[in-house]
């Protein structure tokens, strides 16, 4: 059978084997009929708490967190929904920080793209950036130990609002919610603690799990310490398209956003599969092979051990070049080696939790990598297999794996998460 795989914009089709074959998608969900309507309608009557125009006088300084290039977030009419809501609020008190947590800067080119021209020319719009000192302040310590430092802008507002989008997270549970304070705002010092050897490598650190996770733990202390006036989430269907709002008292509307994308977006299956076929959902979430991680790790919930990974990643930004991933993929020659790297006692680098991740899935299984943004040699240095026919791949590891092989395949990546009953 034919199936189309999410890759960069126009998508990927590949033939796989009717026989023996699960196609994992995502529960069909239609995108809300009037989607400004329902943000409209949460900020008057939110999911829990006051509304929104109650919150906010007029002449306060507003902060508002919105995702960066790599998330599918509708940002243009979630900040739309704000501002309508908020007639009060004069732009030259506004100031939209992108969340780019450990993430390069994005262009102007970018940000247009995301937030519309009208928006990034009448409203302040900060890149916030986890490396520059001077634009951060020390608010505290969790209790612990992660050294809360945080953009200077967020803390320095009277009225400090999240918008984000809820989907399952490869080591933090979910997306959205509290992570767009901690990492999305946060300094490197807190991101190096938050997402150290002993966060990523804790059993609960994995998809779909918020309480007991030590990540997630962490980050909602320090939204907690810190404050948020005002959250606003979405859930996506497999088009990009609203399927349901969520908004108020941080934890309680990101809890209810949890408890839906649980429902709607992760799939039982009754064993693990020899072979499993995944893309990192297409563009914008494939731009690098550090995002495609996700993919492979969606992918992990449901491999055999020793069997095979097989992802599909434009990767149009390369490794990427900027951020130290790739530097750290070179700097040992196998995973295992990897992985005794960043596990080593006082180890702390940008980055290294996505190596962690990558290495503990090649650990169990072989992982081989389409990506047309890069070269097969750069693949061969971050340790993956170079994939050109992804099809003619995928017959080959069935191959290897003898005629009774299995095969998973996740068209859309980590929108959908596979685990075993």
């Amino acid at each position: 059978m034919r199936v189309h795989l999410d890759y960069g914009r126009d998508g990927l089709p590949v033939d796989v084997p009717d026989a023996r074959t699960v196609v994992i998608e995502p529960r069909h969900l239609p995108a809300l009929a009037d989607a400004d309507a329902a943000l409209a309608e949460a900020l008057a009557r939110p999911t829990a708490g006051p509304p929104l125009t109650s919150l906010v006088r007029p002449g306060a300084r507003v902060a508002i967190s919105v995702c960066d290039i790599t998330r599918a977030q509708p940002r243009q009419r979630m900040l739309a929904a704000l501002f309508a809501a908020l007639p009060q609020v004069r732009p030259d008190d506004v100031t939209i920080l992108i969340a780019t947590g450990t993430h390069r800067a994005n262009t102007r080119e970018e940000l247009v793209a995301m937030l519309g021209e009208d928006i990034v020319d009448r409203f302040r719009v900060v890149n916030h950036d986890a490396r520059d000192d001077t634009s951060l302040t020390f608010a505290g310590t969790t209790a612990g130990g992660v050294p809360i430092w945080l953009n200077h802008h967020w803390l320095e507002a009277e009225v400090r609002l999240t918008t984000g989008f809820v989907e399952p997270h490869f080591f933090a549970g979910f997306s959205g919610g509290p992570k767009m304070v901690a990492p999305g705002l946060a300094g490197l010092a807190t991101t190096l603690v938050l997402h150290d050897a002993r966060h990523i490598g804790h059993p609960k650190a994995t998809w779909g799990i918020t309480e007991g996770n030590p990540v997630h733990d962490d980050v909602r202390e320090i939204a907690r310490l810190t404050g948020v006036t005002f959250a606003l989430d979405v859930a996506l269907n497999r088009d990009q398209a609203i399927t349901r709002v969520f908004a108020g008292e941080l934890f309680a509307e990101h809890a209810a956003a949890c408890r839906y994308v649980r429902e709607t977006a992760m799939c039982p299956l009754d064993e693990r599969c020899d072979v499993v076929l995944t893309t990192n959902s297409g563009y914008p979430l494939d731009q690098n092979l550090y995002q495609a991680v996700k993919g492979m790790s969606a992918a992990a919930c449901v491999v055999k051990d020793g069997g095979t990974i097989i992802c599909a990643a434009e990767c149009r930004d390369g490794i990427p070049e900027h951020g130290p991933y790739g530097r750290l993929l070179k700097a040992r020659r196998t995973s295992d080696d990897l992985l005794a790297m960043v596990e080593a006692p006082g180890f702390a680098e940008p980055d290294a939790w996505q190596v962690q991740v990558q290495a503990l899935i090649q650990r169990r299984a072989k992982v081989c990598v389409k990506a047309d943004g890069l070269t097969h040699e750069q693949l061969r240095d971050a340790h993956f297999e170079p994939v050109t026919d992804v099809g003619m791949a995928v017959r080959e590891a069935l191959g290897a794996a003898g005629p009774a092989a299995t095969l998973a395949v996740l068209p859309h990546g980590p929108q959908t998460i596979p685990y075993v009953r």
